[in-house]
């Protein structure tokens, strides 16, 4: 093997080294992978290649063996890979332009595929209905490494009942989500890139509310947009809905339309270290009919509300908010009202402990709302700069809560307040509780 042939092998097989477009020639690369050329693929021919792609594609999954794509551009669409499929090109130079057919590449009911070091390009082309630019269905050990997608004309990534993972990849300007996963067993999504998705960034699904136990982590998702409208179910980073058990952790977000991350009936989910900012309505959320949250160590700066734990209505219960900073929390969309924007909301079963709150225009911490207060807990907080400190629900039917330990400095309307509905119906509790047997209130610093 001369060197200009090494260097050729080298690259495809690591995915990752820069090799010139130009002047490089394939050859056989019996060392590191099936070398495409060998099925008459040639980069920057102008024709579609689809047909000898999937030959190579072929012949490379049944003998298990990698299939290798020297650098340049490929022009292809309808491609599917079998099972052992693994098809590798040089991170950033091996581009694979969508032609036709309802995906750029497909694999169902495989295992153990692998796509790394290619970049798919959708060129905006409208994908049909329901369909990725890269769609996969029931895959066992799927793995999606250090690619990049761009220009998706839907989804750029659809993930039906898999496992394995997604990382090092960009996926930016994708028309619908950039990567949507339903029905996983156990996914892992660490370390991407997401940018400009026009409806959703990372979306973990179940069909039915049921564990799931994916891992959304180090990931970077900037720029998500509603174009489709609604009222929550588009423009959010992270969307986490009817899965069990999962794990968002340690992302940097930066201006969503809705929310940095959003819990929707998901039981047992932990939201942690990630930090959020310029959020046009509430940041992190937990609601509907979910049982078990965690939301610890979170920095929120630009929201309309930091963090809700809400929907005691629809059996939405038991959390723990705590070691969270959030700030500078005010209205972002036209109709929202001041009041309503808060540093942390929560309505049954929950702690909320050890929370620094600076600059609200409504309350720094709210519990409940009318008669959905439950056993609440608000310990060792710092407030400042609300519009009140601490909001209690004291309408008729709400339950227990206890207020102690907390620092609250600059409440316009009082430290802690009464509420019913959005109505303030007492001034300082710390001077009043007795009205209101259910509530313990003690230990606070005012000033």
């Amino acid at each position: 093997m001369d060197r200009r042939h090494f260097l050729l092998g080298t690259a495809a097989g690591t995915a990752g080294l820069a090799v010139p477009v130009q002047g490089v020639q394939a050859a056989p690369l019996s060392h590191y992978g099936l070398d495409a050329a060998q099925f008459g693929v040639r980069p920057g021919a102008q024709e579609d290649q689809t047909g000898k792609l999937q030959r190579a594609l072929d012949q490379a999954a049944r003998t298990r063996v990698p299939l290798v794509l020297a650098p340049g551009v490929y022009r292809a669409g309808d491609l599917h890979l079998q099972a052992n499929a693994q098809m590798l090109g040089v991170r950033g130079a091996t581009l694979l332009v969508y032609t036709r057919g309802p995906s750029l590449l497909s694999a169902e009911h495989a295992d153990t595929v692998t796509i790394s070091g290619l970049v798919l390009d959708g060129g905006g082309q409208r994908l049909p209905e329901g369909r990725a630019l890269a769609h996969f269905d029931d895959i066992r050990a799927l793995r999606v490494t250090e690619c990049e997608l761009r220009r998706a004309g839907g989804n750029a990534i659809t993930l039906e009942a898999c496992d394995g993972a997604v990382n090092g990849t960009t996926i930016a300007d994708a028309a619908d989500a950039a990567l949507y996963a339903n029905n996983s067993r156990g996914l892992v999504v660490s370390g991407n890139v997401i940018r400009g998705s026009g409806n959703n960034g990372i979306l973990i699904w179940q069909s039915d509310k049921r564990p799931d136990g994916s891992i959304v982590v180090d990931n970077r998702i900037e720029e998500t947009h509603a174009r489709s409208g609604g009222d929550g179910q588009n423009g959010n980073a992270v969307n986490v809905f009817r899965a069990g058990n999962v794990i968002v952790r340690g992302n940097v977000i930066r201006r969503a339309t809705f929310s940095a991350i959003r819990g929707n009936s998901a039981s047992n989910i932990q939201i942690i270290a990630n930090n959020c900012t310029a959020l046009d309505e509430v940041a992190i959320y937990s609601e509907f009919g979910f049982e078990g949250a965690v939301i610890a160590d979170n920095v929120v700066d630009g929201a309309e509300t930091a963090i809700s734990v809400t929907n005691f209505n629809e059996g939405g219960r038991l959390a723990s908010v705590h070691g969270n900073v959030v700030r500078n929390l005010a209205p972002r969309r036209p109709g929202t009202r001041a009041e309503a924007c808060t540093g942390v909301g929560v309505e049954a079963d929950t702690a909320v402990t050890g929370n620094t709150v600076d600059t609200a225009t409504g309350a720094g911490i709210r519990a409940g709302y009318g008669q959905y207060l439950r056993n609440v807990a608000i310990t060792g907080n710092v407030i400042r700069n609300a519009a009140a400190g601490v909001e209690i629900s004291v309408a008729s039917g709400a339950g227990s809560a206890t207020v102690t330990g907390n620092v609250i400095a600059g409440a316009k309307r009082g430290a802690i307040v009464g509420m019913e509905w959005e109505k303030q119906v007492t001034g300082d509790l710390a001077e009043d509780a007795a009205r209101y047997p259910q509530l313990t209130i003690a230990n606070n610093r005012r000033r």
